[in-house]
């Protein structure tokens, strides 16, 4: 008797189940896919009808019988829903369509597939309906007939030295066109719900609460809100801080902080206005013990508005708080309530006579010759200042040429000079043989001052 291989027929046997499980398990999907010829997928949605497992030969009454009944459902915001029925646009299936398409893609043998996935198709000629009718369907929805909310973008309020930021508003404002093509294209589909919002019917704010730029502009107006500028006139103060500058602030559609430079210019005129004394009307105690008014003229102080205005907003920018003067075109010697100070060139028109006090002490005094008012030559009346000084000048002007030691203009080419060609000073002889303009001096009266006078000096010229 031969010896059986135990263990060689043991691995026969087993490999021969195995071939016939797999020969079986070949049979079973052939002829899976066999009935996969005639029929769809597991999972096959067709423009939102499902057809899973369904003949294809059914196929035509089956989406006969979803159009029937269809209607597609607008979920608005507020929770609101509309309707468009089926019925009411002369929805039908259309015979004449492609779903042959569906057929060939799908593959009897790749069936197993759609075990794992939806089979999802559009295609866009299985429905037909009337446009002018869903046309007029579109324009009754409410949500398109309400009193609009116009969407806003987060916004800023002011308060205790910081910005609020306060919500932005969604509002109710559709756009028409985008939800004209929405809803045509989820009815083509088949689809039964389209919301709105999801789907960015509604116009919405650009910026929300979420937004990066809304945390950039927030610290970008706290920033200039922190801001602080103390300006110093003599004794006074003036303050300028956030309560001021938030009123300048605002920000544009594009969630950008802009400064409004023109309300800054307005507010440094409304500064010049207070503070600036060029020009304005002097009570001034002369020598001889009697107050006048002194108007017009060219001395005082003068804000550079320009220069201010460009300055403040550096400020704003940088957020800092200073203390400081602003920056002025023109200075005068004092911010008492009489800018001229104590040291000063007094002129009396009316008496020809000329003081010069410095820190209150009379260097000199002296009669002098003015302009003729005779021949529209007054010498012009006002608080000026010293331009300059210049030993030796020849001074020229209309028919005329003067050689001078001593030259100190302080309006134009109207100065104070001595006059070597005048024997004598005073009295009434500016009446007929006065100056174009200038204050002519004795030689000693110029000297004097020429060697005392600093460039700024106030000069004063009045009439008793």
């Amino acid at each position: 008797m031969k010896n059986i291989n135990i263990k060689k027929l043991f691995k026969s046997k087993r490999t021969g189940n195995i071939m016939i499980l797999i020969f079986s398990i070949l049979l079973v999907y052939s002829l899976i896919s066999l009935y996969f010829t005639k029929h769809f997928f597991f999972n096959t949605v067709i423009n939102g009808v499902d057809v899973s497992l369904k003949s294809h030969s059914d196929a035509d009454d089956i989406i006969k019988g979803y159009v029937k009944d269809y209607k597609l459902q607008l979920i608005e915001r507020k929770d609101e829903i509309e309707e468009i029925k089926g019925k009411d646009i002369g929805i039908k299936y259309n015979e004449k369509n492609s779903i042959s398409k569906v057929y060939y893609n799908q593959s009897s043998f790749k069936w197993i597939v759609s075990v794992l996935k939806d089979e999802k198709y559009y295609l866009d000629d299985l429905f037909v309906f009337n446009k002018d009718d869903l046309e007029n369907k579109i324009n009754e929805l409410n949500c398109l007939n309400k009193e609009i909310i116009e969407p806003q973008n987060v916004s800023f309020k002011y308060s205790k030295n910081s910005y609020e930021v306060i919500e932005e508003v969604y509002g109710n404002k559709i756009n028409k066109d985008k939800l004209k093509a929405d809803i045509e294209m989820s009815i083509l589909k088949g689809e039964t719900k389209l919301d709105l919002n999801e789907n960015l019917c509604y116009e919405n704010p650009k910026y929300t609460l979420k937004s990066d730029k809304t945390f950039e502009t927030k610290s970008l107006l706290d920033k200039y809100v922190q801001s602080k500028i103390t300006y110093i006139f003599g004794d006074e103060n003036e303050i300028l801080d956030g309560n001021i500058i938030s009123q300048w602030l605002s920000v544009n559609e594009n969630l950008e902080a802009v400064i409004n430079e023109n309300a800054v210019t307005e507010y440094v005129l409304g500064m010049s206005k207070k503070y600036d004394t060029v020009g304005v009307t002097r009570n001034f105690k002369t020598s001889t013990g009697k107050v006048v008014e002194v108007k017009g003229g060219i001395y005082g102080w003068k804000i550079n508005p320009y220069a201010e205005t460009k300055a403040v907003l550096e400020t704003i920018k940088l957020g800092i708080a200073v203390e400081r003067e602003p920056i002025y075109g023109q200075k005068a010697v004092s911010r008492d309530k009489n800018d001229i100070g104590s040291t000063y060139v007094e002129i009396n028109i009316t008496r020809q006579h000329l003081w010069f006090y410095k820190n209150g002490r009379l260097i000199t005094q002296g009669a002098v010759v003015t302009g003729n008012p005779n021949r529209g030559n007054s010498t012009k009346l006002g608080t000026y200042m010293l331009n300059y000084k210049q030993k030796g000048s020849t001074l020229r002007g209309q028919n005329y040429e003067a050689e001078v030691t001593y030259w100190m203009p302080f309006y134009g080419n109207i100065g104070i000079h001595d006059a070597s060609w005048r024997y004598s000073f005073g009295g009434q002889i500016y009446k007929r043989n006065g100056t174009h303009g200038c204050v002519n001096a004795p030689l000693y009266l110029a000297k004097t001052i020429f060697e005392n006078i600093e460039e700024g000096t106030p000069i004063i010229c009045y009439e008793e």
